[in-house]
């Protein structure tokens, strides 16, 4: 018996959304994908319900390619509160400890931060979406149960105060430039635990991912505006093209016939502009017609082999 397929219209792109705060990302997800009509969307690495902004929600064929916006770096805005503790690591969770923390300066902030800065191992946090045996994290740690987790090496590339706020849970607003597989309220607590407070993240913002900033987002109110003012067609306008996640790779050029031997899985000889090309690069595939026809890497002989293809017309 065939897979049923999706309900819904074939949307292919990427949308980039600001997500309110209060929302999992996959509430977010299915949220838009039922304002497009969509049968197939995903989004390009959760943000917290806690937390707002750039989140790329790729469509159809796009969804293809959304393993290279969640592999791309991620810049937030935060906050994190001293002096105060919580089982999640941010003010969602309960308060765990609580201590008076008025004898933090700014620049014991500023020394602690620089330890947390460049290659730095970080053990995940229980409340992150990582799974053990197919099980999501948190949904042990709201079962009482701890799990070992191994330490994986993330790199901030920059970390940087904005503002300190003294007082009896002196609060601190910074800036973080950061590699994938980054959490914000571990970088919270681990500050906290250097300065011997204890600290939590109270507030959480990413203003950009990858090479996508606030400032190209649309929020969800505005889309749900615009669904009410016109057709389902008419949101399609938003999308960007399903090549958006890996617009940072060259782009290569195939006629109709090796365009043709491409799509049935075959390598094609590079042209002579790019046989500066070395083994394992990744080129973006186009059509003469400009057509998109998906991403192959650059093999030992000089070929392009298809790694990953999308249908036309999906």
């Amino acid at each position: 018996m065939g897979r049923r397929r999706k309900s819904g219209r074939s949307v292919n792109g990427v949308l980039l959304l600001n997500k309110p705060i209060g929302f999992t990302s996959n509430k977010v997800l299915q949220k838009v994908r039922w304002l497009f009509d969509a049968n197939r969307a995903g989004h390009t690495g959760a943000l917290d319900p806690l937390a707002s902004g750039v989140l790329p929600l790729c469509f159809g064929e796009a969804t293809k390619f959304s393993q290279y916006l969640l592999d791309s770096d991620k810049y937030y805005r935060s906050t994190y509160t001293f002096g105060v503790s919580t089982a999640t690591g941010d003010s969602e969770g309960d308060i765990i400890s609580q201590q008076d923390a008025s004898n933090i300066t700014k620049n014991q902030v500023e020394q602690a931060i620089k330890s947390f800065q460049g290659e730095i191992d970080q053990v995940p946090s229980m409340y992150s979406a990582l799974k053990h045996n197919g099980q999501p994290l948190y949904k042990l740690a709201r079962q009482g149960i701890e799990i070992d987790r191994p330490a994986r090496q993330i790199t901030i590339f920059n970390y940087k105060i904005i503002d300190f706020r003294s007082g009896v849970h002196p609060q601190v607003d910074v800036e973080v430039h950061c590699s994938k597989g980054t959490y914000i309220r571990t970088l919270a607590e681990d500050l906290g635990t250097a300065l011997g407070c204890g600290a939590h993240v109270s507030a959480l913002h990413r203003f950009k991912a990858g090479p996508f900033d606030e400032q190209q987002t649309i929020t969800l109110d505005e889309l749900e505006k615009l669904r009410d003012q016109g057709t389902v067609e008419q949101l399609d306008q938003l999308l960007k093209p399903v090549d958006t996640p890996v617009l940072d790779y060259p782009a290569v050029e195939f006629d109709q016939i090796m365009a043709g031997y491409f799509q049935l899985g075959q390598s094609i000889t590079l042209n002579k502009a790019f046989r500066q090309g070395q083994e394992g690069d990744i080129v973006r595939v186009f059509r003469e017609d400009g057509a998109f026809l998906g991403i192959g890497t650059v093999t030992e002989d000089g070929k392009i082999a298809p790694k990953r293809l999308i249908v036309e017309n999906a």
